[in-house]
């Protein structure tokens, strides 16, 4: 898992009684629905502290995306609260408590740019982050849902679907890696996903195209991420992509906390 350097905004500020959440400009729900109003609601019921919080939150992570776009918000919400308040809640408690709301927050709360995720997602080892590369983002501007995905993998395969990759080498990826070894790259959702949406594996085929040293789809989708290892390369990707898909082409890169 790669932190990278497109991130949502969240404004946090004690006030009334009870939760508040507005996100202008977006379509995201403002109600219960919202993960970044659920990590506020369990962080108050995990403290005993009272409610009253006024969260807007400014979207610039694709909804439904395979971003993280979700889990990060709620972990924001959660670091921003114990901070807010002064609630004294160290970072493993703070990830045991987002680890209820998704597999992916604890991710988002622990300070680190990569890691290693096992278990379903809670157990976590520090690596370093993705050196020298630039990563272009290619959202092809329709939702995918995680849940749909990982109902419809067993009907794509006969392993367990709660043990993804079973027997497939993992590779720790440090700084300045060689290109050879981006070849080990897989993402078993991608077979579920690009059978009902096959422009997924035409992005992946024109990233390569445009130079990527590799290009996979990102989480349950439909993103699609190409690494580049030159600037110019990966900037001439960008204008190429963003023709076709406009607001929803990302040039970033690895992201240091």
């Amino acid at each position: 898992m790669q932190k990278v350097s497109l991130f949502d905004i969240l404004h946090l500020s004690r006030q009334g009684a009870c939760i508040s959440l507005s996100c202008p400009g977006s379509t995201v729900p403002e109600d219960r629905e919202n993960l970044a109003y659920k990590a506020a609601r369990i962080f108050f019921s995990a403290t005993g502290i009272a409610p009253g919080v006024k969260i807007v939150l400014e979207k610039n992570i694709p909804v439904a995306a395979g971003l993280g776009g979700g889990s990060s918000d709620a972990a924001a919400v959660l670091l921003g609260l114990n901070r807010l308040l002064g609630a004294g809640l160290d970072r493993q408690r703070l990830m045991d408590i987002g680890l209820q709301l998704g597999a992916d927050v604890p991710f988002f709360v622990q300070d680190c740019s990569g890691a290693v995720a096992t278990g379903i997602g809670e157990c976590l080892q520090k690596v370093q982050p993705i050196g020298g590369y630039w990563i272009l983002l290619v959202n092809p501007g329709f939702a995918v849902s995680t849940r749909w995905a990982y109902e419809n993998f067993p009907l794509t395969s006969y392993s367990n679907p709660y043990i993804l990759a079973r027997g497939r080498k993992m590779t720790v990826v440090f700084d300045n890696v060689a290109p050879g070894l981006f070849e080990e790259l897989g993402n078993d959702l991608e077979a579920v996903t690009v059978k009902r949406f096959p422009e997924i594996g035409d992005i992946k085929k024109e990233l390569k195209k445009a130079g990527a040293v590799a290009a996979l789809m990102s989480g349950s989708g439909p993103t699609v991420f190409g690494l580049f290892s030159g600037k110019e390369e990966a900037r001439r990707g960008f204008a190429q992509f963003a023709k076709e898909y406009g607001a929803n082409v990302f040039l970033v890169r690895p992201y240091i906390p």
